[in-house]
């Protein structure tokens, strides 16, 4: 018995088949393109399965890594041995707080062992799209006791609220930044991704502040303004951690990152939160988290 062809539905008869395969082949295209537009492209350097493995830029000497619950618990003794592309590792950065009420689980370990161990230490903050930043401002200072020696205070700045203007939006950062920095008499860092910087960052009144800059597996920053950091993969893996770790590159000399670090105290650091002044930072960005 001879097999008949599928028959096509009655609205689709009508065109020719080559004419519905270019059909297809266009639909694929563009959900190709979307998806990339609107979900890799964004945080593009956190797609680690399509970028594959790390890239260790040469030129650098002064390397670290930065870490948070996600890296599980650390064997200090052989992380402080370990050598990045033939350097030690100089600083470890580690997640402290988000929003105004989650304080990394492992952070108070964490903190306490870099400095145990020798390493330069420094905490960050994530900034929450869901709570006002100066709520997590003065959260971050509730639970975060930085010293001398340490590294400034980080932020990290990776989404913006949707309905919230980018005006409105750089108020709330630098509402954070002012309150923090009142607090440890030393400009907070800024921590984003190249695009989210040149996008919603771009502004004179962050020209100050030292950024750390995250764009993975390319052989050069491409971010043409000025920075400190450079958190180039989060594919690594190194001798104590368990899966990947971040790897970060300092943007000078071990001298010059000596600098940069909180100086000793010759302020009253008790002073009342309420008595700093920002320039406007009514805005709500949400309900509070």
């Amino acid at each position: 018995m001879t097999k008949q062809r599928p028959q096509l539905p009655s609205f689709l008869s009508r065109w020719p088949r080559w004419t519905l395969w270019l059909s297809g082949v266009v639909i694929v295209v563009l959900y190709v393109w979307a998806f990339d537009a609107f979900f890799v492209s964004p945080t593009g350097f956190r797609w680690r399965a399509i970028y594959g493995d790390p890239h260790y830029p040469d030129g650098y000497e002064i390397r670290g890594i930065d870490i948070s619950h996600h890296q599980g618990t650390i064997n200090w003794d052989r992380l402080r041995n370990a050598m990045i592309n033939g350097s030690p590792v100089r600083f470890v950065i580690i997640k402290a707080t988000e929003g105004n009420k989650y304080v990394d689980e492992n952070f108070e370990q964490n903190f306490a062992l870099a400095k145990e161990n020798g390493f330069i230490r420094g905490a960050y903050h994530y900034l929450s799209p869901n709570s006002s930043a100066r709520s997590q401002a003065n959260f971050f200072i509730s639970k975060v006791n930085l010293e001398e020696g340490d590294l400034p205070p980080v932020l990290d700045v990776e989404r913006k609220p949707q309905k919230m203007s980018i005006e409105d939006f750089q108020r709330e950062v630098l509402t954070w930044l002012h309150i923090v920095e009142n607090k440890y008499q030393v400009k907070p860092i800024i921590y984003t991704y190249y695009k989210f910087k040149d996008l919603y960052l771009s502004d004179e009144r962050f020209d100050g502040y030292p950024y750390w800059i995250a764009h993975y597996y390319v052989d050069k920053m491409e971010y043409r303004g000025q920075w400190k950091f450079w958190q180039h993969t989060d594919a690594a893996r190194l001798p104590g951690i368990n899966g990947y770790v971040d790897l970060d590159i300092y943007n000078g000399s071990f001298y010059d990152l000596k600098q940069l670090l909180i100086p000793p105290s010759d302020v009253n650091d008790d002073a009342p939160l309420d008595t700093i002044t920002v320039e406007d930072d009514s805005i709500d960005m949400g309900d509070d988290d």
